[in-house]
């Protein structure tokens, strides 16, 4: 009885444990077929359909390619979203970055005194090694810091032009950020004077490469100007500035506008730097103009905070004396003013004259010096006499002064401030006399006004009367200057006019009566090392073809080697024979066929494809010449 009561039992554990394990069963297939369900369905609402989902219990994993990492971490915090994240197994993988698109390549370089930066990704292509290298040339001994990687993709177009044109752009400046692209080259720097940021900027717009854009932002700082000085001046030769100064532009153009008001025309300028002693200074300068109007005539100068005006020595007193009064009130309070009423001038410039006390100097364009009229005494002579030699050169002085004890204080000091602004100038004329100093004459040097009028207001003092009349004049250039194309072929005709160079016949040795030609060929190519230039050799129709041709290339190198022996830079001049292949005359006639042997000099000029391309004219043009073969 007992035995049947515990089979029963059993069999009833058994059934409840299967029916226990078939519900968990069908939960849990209930559940993974959810949750598998939700993920599926985010997926494809998002768009995500190349991910796969497959149920490992209540772990889900996800399998596909994503097209980057930001697409499978994409994927993978959606599936978060639907059911617990730490139920999901990440199983993506990523697409192969080497189908992707290349990377920006690109290189900043920084650069001052101590020393040079380079940033960047560059193809592994590009010579690494051959940029440094370059960059520590530059660097000249400095820090090179290279913080360059590279990437193992094709270079783009035009990346090595314009890394080259950027290293170019580099060595010519020394405080600098170049920052070079494929497409887009950005300099950024700064230079000493404004002078050498317009030689910056028109250097690098010229050879800038052609399909690469350039962006320019060169600042040439703000000159320190000490004493800060303008000075302004109405006479019988009209409204000028001697030496004007501003702090900022508005400042400038009030002080501009001023001068306009007064009757100077629009050519006038004005620096503007730093060293102004008053933010007040254009206010103060603009008054002093409006009442040298007024007043009719003379100088006003400001040197810092001190204001010089001297009248014309024809002014009327009551109309000096009341304007004098108006300016003193309408002045800034920083400013003091010293006013003169000159005693009517009379000017020798001979020293000669008895009755004046004067000093005369004079510098010829040849830098002669000649050095005339009166000095205290023989200590005086000397001193003058010394500093003009150490000035000028010991050769170039001629002192013919004179003795006179009867002679103001500070003369001496009066005669040196003339004599060493007068070495300002290529040429000129100096005047001393005790209440009066003036100085004509030209300079190669833009801001010689400037110059003269701050020494001399330093040196004289204030409220002294002198007048200044010189005129800037462009420097000649050198005779090693670079030259025009056309400038170069006009004077290598000009030397072949007299005589034309001739070869022995038949054969490429220059005869010795040409030798001279090609001594004028070498004066003719100076300055023209930079202009590409071929040295076409051409025959008659005499001959076998070949033979003529190699006939013709001899002759050609013959002349390339002539010059190249008396030291002219043959690297931008190539020879090339054409035989009988481009006659300019008849072969049928003797004239016809001297014609024909002939040497040309023609221009190279290069195509837009890049390509060398040579223009032949005719003798009377002036881009070729001939020469006579035989």
């Amino acid at each position: 009885m007992v035995s049947r009561k515990r089979i029963l039992g059993l069999a009833l554990f058994i059934l409840a444990a299967g029916l226990a394990f078939s519900a968990a069963y069908l939960a849990a297939n209930w559940v993974e077929s959810r949750s598998k369900s939700a993920v599926e369905r985010v997926m494809t609402l998002q768009g995500y359909e190349w991910v796969n989902v497959s149920v490992d219990g209540l772990q889900l994993r996800l399998e596909g390619t994503a097209e980057n990492e930001a697409n499978r971490f994409r994927a993978l915090t959606l599936a978060g979203s639907a059911v617990d994240p730490d139920r999901v197994q990440d199983a993506m993988k990523v697409q192969d970055q080497n189908l992707s698109a290349p990377p920006r390549f690109s290189v900043e370089i920084l650069r001052n005194n101590d020393g040079v930066s380079v940033i960047g990704l560059i193809p592994a292509s590009t010579d690494r090694q051959t940029i440094l290298t370059a960059i520590s040339e530059m660097a000249g001994g400095t820090k090179v810091t290279d913080l360059l990687e590279t990437a193992d993709y094709a270079a783009p177009e035009n990346w090595n032009v314009s890394l080259a044109f950027g290293l170019e752009a580099l060595e010519q400046l020394n405080r600098s950020k170049i920052s070079i692209s494929a497409n887009r080259i950005a300099v950024t720097a700064i230079t000493d004077s404004k002078e050498e940021k317009e030689n910056f900027e028109t250097n690098l717009r010229k050879n800038a490469p052609s399909k690469v854009a350039l962006v320019l932002n060169i600042n040439a700082p703000r000159p320190v100007i000490t004493p800060f000085t303008t000075r302004f001046s109405i006479d019988h030769a009209g409204f000028t500035f001697d030496t004007c100064a501003a702090d900022t532009a508005k400042a400038r153009n009030e002080i501009l506008s001023a001068a306009l008001s007064a009757g100077a025309d629009s050519t006038q300028s004005c620096t503007i730097g730093l060293g102004v002693p008053s933010p007040t200074w254009s206010a103060a300068v603009k008054i002093g103009i409006e009442k040298l109007a007024e007043l009719g005539g003379g100088t006003i100068t400001y040197s810092d905070a001190d204001v010089s005006l001297v009248a014309l020595d024809t002014t009327p007193e009551a109309d000096f004396d009341r304007v004098v009064g108006e300016l003193k009130a309408a002045l800034p309070e920083v400013f003091s003013l010293d006013a003169v009423l000159p005693k009517v001038v009379v000017l020798d410039g001979t020293g000669s004259d008895p009755a004046l006390i004067e000093f005369f100097a004079t510098k010829s364009p040849e830098g002669q010096v000649q050095l005339r009229g009166r000095l205290a005494d023989e200590r005086q002579q000397s001193t003058v006499t010394s500093f003009a030699q150490a000035r000028f050169g010991a050769d170039a002085v001629y002192s013919a002064t004179r003795l006179d004890t009867d002679l103001p204080d500070g003369w001496a000091l009066r005669v040196l401030a003339g004599v060493e602004a007068m070495s300002m100038l290529t040429h000129g004329v100096l005047i001393v006399q005790p209440e009066f100093v003036e100085l004509k004459g030209e300079s190669h040097v833009e801001t010689v006004n400037d110059d003269v009028a701050r020494l001399l207001g330093e040196k004289l003092g204030e409220g002294q009367n002198y007048r200044l009349n010189i005129t800037y004049v462009e420097p000649p250039l050198p005779e090693d200057a670079p030259k025009s194309p056309e400038v170069c072929i006009t004077n290598i005709s000009t030397a072949l006019a007299s005589r034309k160079i001739a070869f022995a016949p038949g054969a490429a040795d220059i005869e010795a009566t040409s030798l001279s030609t090609i001594d004028k060929l070498t004066e003719a190519f100076q300055g023209c090392s930079e202009v590409a230039m071929e040295i076409g050799g051409h025959t008659d129709s005499q001959g076998r073809e070949t033979m003529n041709l190699n006939l013709s290339q001899q002759r050609a190198d013959a002349v390339l080697n002539g010059l190249l022996a008396r030291g002219v830079l043959t690297s931008n001049l190539t020879a090339k024979g054409y035989g009988e292949t481009v006659p300019i005359a008849d072969n049928g006639t003797e004239e016809g066929r001297e014609e024909n042997r002939r040497i040309e000099f023609v221009l190279v000029k290069e195509t837009s494809e890049g390509e060398a391309e040579t223009t032949a004219t005719k003798t009377s043009e002036p881009e070729t010449t001939e020469t006579e073969n035989e």
